[in-house]
């Protein structure tokens, strides 16, 4: 290029001056502080006219540039009216948490410098940040301590990573040759409340669908030992090779535990891999007095727990932790001469099934680090607590408790004389004053309530009380 070449500016809209970005950063928090304080006084439900908004929307030809200050009101106008409120104090619906302050923060640190997390040439700050919080969960949990893992964008792809790594342990030929490797077909066993997400993880990891067992479960919501014991014998029978099993800690459905050390031993006795899906249950590790309903996850190949359910960071957040670190660097073994470094089990790259991917784990770095243990400990407790006065109330209204769950999930049945189950969670979300959800616990339908705010109110569970009793 000529030394009198001259470039032209950066497009302004893209890359603004400093003032630029303070007051238009500024103005943003602002504005979504005040809608964060409508929607917790308004509708849990989306009110917005969909036509009206695809209309808007082909307005947007992106042919003229439009100010960014009136993009952005014009966006929050859209979501706060546009989404169900997961963020309001009476959504008791799925593992979908209001998001914690510093989780928050921590996307606008990781927006604005952007690390590329496969490499720790690169990003060496961020991949250290990451596996020293997965080292931390991985004590907490019990595990050894040269346990490792990493971030994960959801616990479905957490739950991927333990069955190709229990596929390579079990037969080290799967690498090259895949599903043909074995002496016959494949099975894994999860119990019938499992989340579904294990239907898409078998066909995506080659072994198709049929090789996933749902086993029974003990009349309680827990699979079913004797019926696991029973599954596995007659596979092997059949000629079939059993390479995991993964019981639920914190179901989806009632937010039961399976029976982790019997798993454990089952898998241990045959050889199995034992991976626990601890996506939502996981978060009871942080307290003193519910982390025993946990026993037995310290002795587990792999564990899933989403850092964006209980722990309530922003979306997604996940994490895969295992004892067998040499196992994850099998999997994922690459060779890519462009990458600025190529250390196993330390660089993401050789280690996951990403390469790209975003800096999730400051989100929980920086919530644990401001909350501790011990802050954390409060927060999930205090959804414990909540829904037991969710279950007072309701009880003493005459409904029937189905479970018996201690992680914040409770299903329950109306007294005679009300609609149906389904007719009451529709109603009730029409009206906008709650989400609340239709589940099924050991095979009759239930409405399901789950505490996954961390501000949710003794007058919100009021305010809940009231609108299912409105709908007699």
């Amino acid at each position: 290029m000529s030394a009198k070449a001259i470039l032209p500016a950066p497009a302004p809209a893209l890359f603004p001056d400093r003032a630029t970005r303070t007051r238009i950063e500024d103005r943003l928090t602002r504005d979504l502080a005040d809608a964060g304080e409508r929607i917790g006084q308004g509708s849990v439900m989306p009110t917005l006219d969909r036509a009206a908004l695809r209309e808007e929307l082909a307005r947007f030809d992106f042919e003229a540039p439009q100010p960014l200050d009136e993009l952005l009101s014009w966006t929050l106008g859209k979501l706060e009216h546009g989404v169900v409120h997961m963020n309001h104090p009476r959504y008791f619906g799925l593992f979908n948490p209001a998001a914690n302050f510093p989780s928050q923060c921590a996307d606008r640190i990781a927006g604005s410098f952007n690390p590329q997390l496969a490499s720790s040439g690169s990003s060496p700050a961020p991949v250290e940040i990451e596996a020293h919080v997965i080292r931390a969960m991985a004590r907490r949990a019990g595990m050894p301590e040269d346990s490792a893992g990493h971030f994960t964008t959801s616990g479905s792809e957490a739950n991927y990573t333990a069955l190709v790594c229990a596929l390579t342990r079990a037969e080290p030929r799967f690498d090259a040759e895949g599903a043909r490797a074995f002496a016959g077909p494949v099975a894994m066993y999860t119990s019938r409340e499992c989340q579904p997400a294990w239907f898409k993880i078998v066909h995506q990891a080659g072994i198709g669908r049929d090789a996933l067992r749902l086993v029974g479960t003990d009349g309680h919501g827990r699979m079913d030992m004797a019926a696991l014991s029973k599954a596995i014998e007659a596979d092997r029978v059949r000629g079939i090779v059993p390479v995991l099993i993964s019981p639920t800690a914190g179901t989806t459905g009632a937010g039961m535990i399976d029976p982790l050390s019997e798993c454990a031993r089952i898998a241990r006795e045959r050889g199995i891999w034992y991976h626990v899906d601890a996506a939502w249950g996981g978060a009871a590790l942080v307290s003193q007095k519910l982390r025993g309903l946990l026993a037995g996850i310290e002795l587990a190949d792999s564990v899933t727990i989403d850092a964006h359910k209980w722990f309530a960071t922003t979306m997604g957040c996940g994490m895969f932790i295992t004892r067998h670190p040499q196992v994850l660097s099998d999997v994922f073994r690459v060779s890519a001469e462009f990458m600025p470094s190529s250390v196993t089990q330390l660089d993401p790259y050789l280690n996951t099934v990403q390469w790209s991917r975003r800096f999730l784990g400051l989100r929980l770095f920086l919530s644990l680090a401001a909350a501790g243990w011990s802050g954390y400990a409060v927060h999930v407790e205090r959804a414990a607590q909540v829904t037991e006065l969710v279950k007072e109330r309701l009880a003493a209204c005459g409904w029937t408790v189905a479970n018996d769950s201690r992680l914040a999930v409770l299903c329950v049945t109306p007294p005679a004389g009300y609609p149906a189950i389904r007719d009451i969670a529709r109603r009730v979300l029409e009206s906008g004053r709650a989400w609340v959800a239709v589940s099924k616990y050991e095979g009759r339908e239930v409405l399901r309530v789950c505490v996954t705010h961390g501000e949710t109110s003794i007058a919100d569970v009021d305010e809940l009380v009231a609108a299912l009793e409105a709908t007699a």
